[in-house]
């Protein structure tokens, strides 16, 4: 059974900072993305990683103040997010796949505020 749970999202001021994680488990755990949708809005790819964490691709919006990285050992995918902006608002899920073929979320996400 394929299973993604989000965690790490919380109320940050704006400037403020926060680390995502994604727990994965029954699926090769390959590409990998984060995802996010905003309130009234559609989905929007943030970021994605490679299976082995060599290649990382990024949203222009976030590129900069957003890393993304994995631990295979773990089954975990990571999100730090620096430099907050009240626009980074949203429900963040991590998903399989990169940027042109990410999966649908199948985890509950988590969410981020930033809000002062």
């Amino acid at each position: 059974e394929v299973q993604l749970v989000e965690s790490g999202g919380g109320l940050v001021q704006p400037g403020g900072s926060l680390r995502l994680s994604c727990a994965a488990s029954g699926f090769t755990f390959d590409t990998m993305s984060w995802v996010r949708q905003a309130p009234g809005k559609g989905l929007e790819w943030v970021s994605a990683i490679s299976w082995n964490g060599g290649i990382t691709a990024y949203a222009g919006s976030i590129k900069g103040r957003f890393t993304i990285s994995r631990d295979n050992a773990k089954n975990t995918l990571y999100l730090q997010m620096n430099s907050l902006k009240s626009e980074d608002t949203a429900v963040y899920y991590c998903v399989r796949g990169g940027r042109s073929d990410y999966g649908p979320p199948m985890g509950q996400g988590t969410q981020v505020t930033v809000s002062s």
